[in-house]
């Protein structure tokens, strides 16, 4: 999708380049080697003689496919996101969990919108996709802090949900299972999965601003112990209800051939077409002369101001390959492999208000003077970039009993080799003004070329190992710990975009051991009590790029310590977890005048958030069906300095409200009748490297009917933001994205 690369010189011959050349053709001999390696252990099959009685294979099946399980509660009792499957209470980490039916239910389409049902999550207002998502006020890195079933995805593009099984978020330090960043936690997306039982489903949904979603979700029994399942989705808008329009296109496939038998063997397959639109927000509005906070400008939160050749562009495509041995007593050992392709071509603009020359009454823009004449410029901000990366990863889990204790294990190693291109736009961009009563975009915009060529590659070959046990020491009482080691080495060049030859060759190799510690009492099969220590890790690459001090720069490190617990309540039905945490990252960046030169930063910053978390999730009735998410900070502070720009010391760093919480409970009428209805707000924080003013916190509420017309068919009208509610939802120090405003949707659902 993008034009040729210009011609010129390139870089000299590098080791690490050399090396990953030969990883490439590793990680997929080790994929292909595993698997039948597992098939060559497997004992040939004999001929009895007739002496010998041999007895019938039995297949043991559970009662109902654990994978139909997110479609029917909002609770979750067990979670993939600590490698292996594990039952909730055993995590001694807090861990929320978004199922299929809760974003059914409320009509959740995007990632960003399921983490706005989990709180504690803001998001800044970056330069489009899903690169600055805050956890706990830490930034969950590009490189590795966003999953698709445990390995790593590349956080530059928007993803859709059509193929969620449910949506995972581990929060605090989690670098021992997965490796660099994870400061303020993971998301984890976990796909669809084929199981026995034919089930398919259909969603045709429309709605306001021309909404029109189609999903398929279809599940077919292919043999004795096979199964395939196809997923899809078509949706288009004029208007998301933020001022973007959406265009996008995707399916999904995954086959699993010997279910639940020794080996089993799974085929994943991943594509995804975006070619939306792109608010890229509006400017503060300073409401007088002696006023110096801000606040937004009183327009509807779908209002659009850029130009009509604005476009957000990605294709996302992957293919996963896994086999998954069974040992017999519980123990597994699953390896996967996994090639991608992501490409991203964005062009924007940034909306500011014009100077006071250029406006009609030729003052600058104030609340007091304000109105549909202000003029407003448009900047041209533009992303394209090609991403490619291949993952091979491989678990183990099992339980021991040794020395008469019972033990249970986590371990596994991974690698992965990843590819970033970064290109510029070549031409004029020469983008015409316009006003505040204008909100549906407007054209007048000169692109000139459109030729993109290379300005910076990054590649990088990572590889990790990790070691965890879980020890019954006492009747009640299990004691965790675990180390991972990590090796990371990149490669950054940037290049003339006239001549092509490179202008910059930087290198980084770090090596780096994560820790976790855990300690967990549980007096009953209801209640489960830890206490938590982990670590993780930043490098200065996880932006996929390298500058000059940063290439001579140790990783940045964090820790959280974290007290909390998991109680069940009404027969097991309801679950709960509370969380007390205290988060710190203690060595970070630092540019401090009196300390750093120009050859590297000294890692000196330190800034931290401590506070307490709660979800509720499942049936308070059999009829009654709630979830519920609560984080409160109450203390964030940058201790130490950081980057020039950066917070200043001894304040509370932006995007960390204090309150932030999100509710959701449905009631069944009758046999054939269901009505929901919840709220999402949080109240002030500051901004993104300011602390001049603070954005306003707000309450949003949607509401939700269902009627069961049939057994096979339902209809579903979800109304969101009711009262139309304008507020900032990506906030950055100049300018923030509104939130969605007020829109309704009828779904009809077809199972069959």
């Amino acid at each position: 999708m993008h034009a040729a690369v210009a011609p010129g010189a390139v870089p000299p011959p590098n080791p690490v380049l050399r090396l990953t050349q030969a990883v490439r053709l590793a990680l997929l001999s080790l994929a292909l080697a595993h698997p039948l390696g597992a098939m060559a252990q497997t004992p040939a099959k004999t001929t009895a003689s007739k002496d010998e009685k041999t007895l019938p294979t039995v297949k043991v099946t559970a009662d109902k496919p654990v994978e139909t399980e997110a479609k029917e509660t909002y609770q979750a009792v067990t979670s993939t996101i600590g490698k292996g499957k594990q039952a909730l209470r055993d995590i001694p980490q807090s861990v929320t969990v978004v199922t299929e039916k809760l974003i059914d239910d409320r009509s959740l389409d995007t990632l960003k919108d399921v983490l706005h049902v989990t709180s504690g999550v803001t998001f800044l207002a970056a330069e489009g996709g899903e690169e600055d998502i805050r956890l706990r006020g830490f930034s969950l890195q590009q490189t590795g802090d966003i999953l698709v079933d445990g390995m790593r995805d590349p956080a530059i593009y928007e993803r859709d949900t059509f193929n969620y099984d449910r949506l995972e978020v581990m929060r605090g330090s989690a670098s021992m299972l997965f490796g660099r960043g994870s400061t303020g936690g993971v998301v984890n997306q976990v796909s669809k999965q084929a199981f026995m039982l034919d089930q398919h489903e259909i969603d045709v949904t429309y709605g306001s601003h021309q909404f029109g979603r189609v999903e398929a979700d279809l599940n077919f029994v292919t043999g004795a112990a096979s199964a395939l399942r196809l997923t899809g989705v078509k949706n288009q808008a004029e208007n998301n209800g933020a001022g973007s329009s959406v265009d996008k296109e995707g399916m999904a496939a995954n086959y699993r051939y010997g279910i639940g038998e020794r080996d089993e063997f799974q085929l994943g397959l991943y594509y995804l077409k975006n070619r939306n639109g792109i608010n890229y927000g509006l400017p503060w509005l300073k409401p007088d002369a002696d006023n110096t906070g801000n606040t937004l400008v009183d327009k509807d939160p779908s209002a659009y101001y850029g130009v009509d050749s604005d476009y957000s562009n990605s294709d996302v495509s992957h293919g996963t390959v896994t086999h998954i041995h069974r040992f017999g007593g519980g123990r597994e050992l699953k390896t996967s492999f996994r090639a991608g392709k992501y490409e991203r071509d964005q062009r924007a603009s940034a909306v500011r208000f014009a100077g006071a020359t250029s406006q009609p009454n030729g003052q600058a823009v104030l609340g007091s003077n304000i109105s549909d004449s202000t003029v407003l410029t448009r900047g041209s901000n533009n992303k394209v970039m090609d991403y490619d990366t291949q993952v091979l990863q491989s678990d183990f889990s099992g339980k021991f009993t040794w020395f008469g204790l019972k033990n249970e294990v986590l371990a596994g190693v991974d690698a992965n080799h990843e590819e970033k291109t970064t290109f510029s736009l070549l031409g004029t961009f020469n983008k015409s003004t316009t006003t505040l009563g204008d909100t549906d975009g407007t054209s007048g915009v000169n692109e000139g070329g459109r030729a993109a060529v290379r300005s910076a590659e990054f590649e990088t070959l990572s590889a990790g190992t990790y070691f965890q046990d879980m020890l019954q020491v006492a009747e009640h009482w299990k004691l965790l710990g675990g180390l991972r080691w990590d090796y990371m080495g990149g490669q950054y060049f940037t290049y003339n975009t006239t001549t092509g030859a490179p202008t910059a060759d930087r290198s980084r190799h770090d090596q780096l051991l994560s820790k976790r510690f855990g300690v967990l009492y549980q007096p009953t099969p209801e209640a489960s009590f830890h206490l938590s220590y982990g670590t993780s890790f930043n490098t200065a690459g996880d932006t996929y790029q390298y500058d000059v001090r940063g290439s001579n720069t140790d990783p940045e490190k964090s820790r959280n310590i974290e007290i909390g617990s998991k109680l069940d309540l009404f027969g097991g039905n309801l679950s709960t977890r509370f969380a007390l945490f205290h988060s710190t990252k203690y060595n970070e960046r630092n540019t401090d005048a009196d300390t750093v030169n120009a050859d590297n930063y000294v890692l000196s910053g330190e800034r931290y958030a401590k506070g307490f978390e709660t979800d509720i999730a499942g049936r308070i009735t059999p009829n009654w069906e709630t979830f519920f998410s609560y984080t409160w900070i109450p203390v964030a502070k940058v201790r130490e300095g950081a980057l020039t720009g950066s917070e200043p010391v001894g304040t509370r760093p932006g995007l960390i409200p204090k309150h932030q919480a999100s509710l959701w409970t449905t009631y069944k009428i009758g046999a054939d009748w269901r009505v929901g209805a919840g709220a999402t707000g949080r109240t002030k924080m500051y901004p993104q490297l300011v602390n001049s003013f603070q954005v306003d916190g707000y309450v949003a509420y949607d509401a939700m009917l269902e009627y069961q017309v049939t057994r096979e068919l339902g209809l579903k009208l979800n109304a969101n933001n009711l009262t139309n509610k304008l507020y900032a939802d990506n906030v950055y120090r100049g300018h923030y994205i509104p939130g969605k405003g007020r829109n309704f949707q009828l779904t009809a659902s077809y199972k069959f």
